[in-house]
């Protein structure tokens, strides 16, 4: 630990225990408790708080009035067999809470350099993100959640508790998933998934929707789609090709066809 130093300067808001590296970035508005070390490379934005025992990692560029829980660890090295200390980073973005345990860890060469997080994040105790993940803004991974690497959660998704996540995998938005969940294909946009209904999707996240804004509508357009891709008697291939051809679809409708369109794992149905 040669390379730190201890901080117990004149700044009240540093503890005297935290251990910040000189190449480091905390501006005078930050919040560094007890016994939080702060590594080279890393960049905080303003009045982000490290309440105590956080440990963070560079290269990571983190932005504005971030919360970092006890014992959590952010930007550490890639949980990869292949990794061989290469320079990548972690990126995140503004007014996220990350709870208690939780484990971030940088991207990987190969699988771009780096691992996304965005804003209004939330982020609950002992979850997992893996390298070369990316995480939309406005969702929420609950308490255990584990992402395996190069896994794409989009806007408003929420990931329950203790679910795995398959590696690969896009969680689409504004999506739900029931806790204790295994994902191992992509997740549909606007759908519920869970174990409880043997990994099914089994209709649309009407509550959510609604919560957020969406008009009824909207939520009907979203609706139907549902029922020709899953309760109609054509495939998949048959469903689209009828959506397609349906005008005043909208954009919801628009985004779940290329979500389908363009899975590499296939869809949860």
């Amino acid at each position: 630990m040669s390379e730190f130093t201890v901080r117990n300067d004149s700044i009240m808001n540093v503890h005297a225990t935290a251990i910040i590296d000189p190449q480091a970035k905390v501006p005078a508005s930050c919040k560094v408790g007890p016994y939080c070390v702060i590594g080279a490379g890393v960049e905080l934005g303003e009045r982000c708080r490290l309440l105590s025992h956080v440990a963070i990692e560079g290269p990571s560029k983190v932005g504005a009035d971030n919360i970092f829980f006890p014992f959590c660890a952010i930007g550490m090295a890639p949980q990869d067999i292949s990794y061989r200390d290469e320079p990548t980073r972690l990126e995140i973005g503004d007014h996220n809470e990350i709870r208690e345990c939780v484990t971030i860890s940088r991207g990987t060469a190969k699988g771009g350099g780096v691992t996304t997080i965005g804003s209004h994040v939330l982020i609950m105790a002992y979850a997992h993100v893996g390298h070369d993940s990316v995480i939309g803004d406005h969702c929420m991974l609950v308490n255990g959640a584990t992402l395996g690497g190069h896994v794409t959660v989009e806007e408003w998704a929420v990931v329950g508790a203790l679910c795995p996540v398959h590696q690969f995998v896009r969680i689409g938005a504004h999506s739900y998933i029931g806790g204790g969940t295994t994902i191992t294909q992509d997740v549909l946009p606007f759908s519920m998934t869970s174990a409880a209904r043997d990994t099914h999707a089994y209709g649309m996240n009407k509550v959510g929707l609604e919560r957020r804004g969406f008009s009824p509508e909207r939520i009907r357009k979203i609706h139907h789609a549902y029922k020709t891709l899953l309760a109609s008697k054509l495939n998949t291939s048959q469903a689209l090709a009828k959506l397609k051809t349906e005008p005043g679809q909208g954009e919801d409708v628009d985004l779940l066809i290329r979500f389908i369109e363009s899975s590499e794992r296939g869809v949860i149905k």
